[in-house]
């Protein structure tokens, strides 16, 4: 699952601190709900119950056949490389390697926790099924993961943030819409990294970098299983649910566009410029949406791009501006955040491009 990030209140500089401190610093920043953070969610459980995937049964058994086989089950095992000893890691790409991490536990349990309580809450076998194969990757993900982090000295406690995290209540369309996306723009992010580092090795800065291509297919799987759900039932794919669509694809591309850019130092220690990367991984997952999706987002346009940089600026600004507090910087505060709202309506008003209906929503994840 794909992961927004928040940054974490503690100091690059701080490896002496007592583990026990590290710790609980990172699981309050992955506890915290902010614009830019995952989040935990539930839904309406008595409506999964109901879903039909008759529709779409010769695909959903094919794609459940793939489950089964649980193609990387061997696949998150580490190995020497991960020994190797990272302290002379720049202490800001330690911090923000750190951040990238966290956020990416938070999001991979996130979906572990939501799949598992779908399971557990429903009796429709094909719902039960597709949703614990689902937990079993996502919790796989999750603890690969955080023992990365403790190679760091530092942990998320998932249990406790299984109890104390926020939840935060969708529709099941809406769970629909922003898994579905999340899964395949984690894929994208994923897969361009990973392509990007075989070509250019010297930019591998840790090991598991290298686990991103198998690792990869699994969002994509997740996604194609949300496809089957959305296409098997036509009617959240129709009419206002358009304007839903539409809502939810801006705002996952806004949110990891400006996330990336506050980021941007630890895209440039993989090689990449953060444009170039955001531009790729944006209209690749376009692409790929646009099997399912109804409506597209302008991403060939170069307003959509400049309009977004706009928002990437406003909300760099904006830390400075809560930095210097007092009135003037209030009064900055809100003609920043009244100019990323201007922004974002702009970008939600712009043309889209109507997709058409393809008989197999599915695809190959070759790039």
């Amino acid at each position: 699952m794909y992961p927004t990030q928040t940054a974490l209140p503690i100091d690059p500089r701080s490896a002496e601190l007592p583990r026990a401190r590290e710790v609980n610093e990172v699981t309050r920043a992955a506890q915290q709900d902010a614009a830019l953070s995952p989040r935990f969610y539930t839904t309406d459980f008595a409506a999964l119950d109901k879903l039909d995937v008759t529709p779409v049964r010769e695909m959903w058994d094919a794609l459940v056949a793939e489950f089964r086989r649980d193609p990387n089950k061997d696949h998150f095992k580490r190995n020497a490389e991960f020994d190797a000893d990272f302290s002379g890691m720049d202490p800001k790409l330690r911090q923000q390697f750190i951040e990238f991490l966290v956020s990416s536990v938070t999001a991979e349990f996130s979906g572990c926790i939501l799949y598992a309580e779908i399971k557990k809450r429903v009796k429709n076998p094909d719902v039960r099924e597709l949703f614990g194969v689902m937990s079993r990757d996502e919790g796989r993900h999750a603890g690969f993961i955080n023992h990365t982090l403790k190679d760091f000295n530092v942990a998320v406690d998932l249990s406790f943030l299984t109890k104390a995290k926020k939840y935060t209540y969708f529709q099941p369309k809406f769970i629909f819409y922003a898994t579905y996306l999340s899964e395949k723009i984690g894929y994208a992010r994923y897969i361009t990294i990973f392509r990007h580092l075989q070509k250019n090795p010297q930019y591998q800065f840790h090991p598991i970098f290298k686990w991103f291509e198998n690792w990869c297919q699994d969002e994509f799987r997740h996604g194609e299983g949300f496809a089957m759900l959305m296409r098997a039932n036509p009617e959240i794919l129709e009419g206002r649910n358009k304007l839903w669509i539409r809502f939810f694809l801006l705002a996952v591309f806004a949110t990891m566009y400006v996330r990336d850019h506050i980021r941007h130092e630890f895209y440039e220690a993989l090689g990449f410029n953060v444009e170039d990367y955001d531009q790729r991984v944006i209209k690749l997952t376009s692409q790929i949406t646009a099997q399912v999706f109804p409506v597209s987002l302008p991403v060939d346009n170069p307003a959509f791009w400049a309009r977004l940089a706009a928002i990437a600026a406003n909300t760099d600004a904006l830390t400075r501006a809560r930095e210097r507090g007092g009135v003037v910087g209030k009064l900055q505060s809100f003609r920043l955040l009244a100019s990323n709202a201007y922004q974002l309506v702009r970008l939600y008003t712009m043309r889209v491009t109507r997709n058409a209906y393809r008989a197999d929503p599915r695809m190959s994840p070759v790039w």
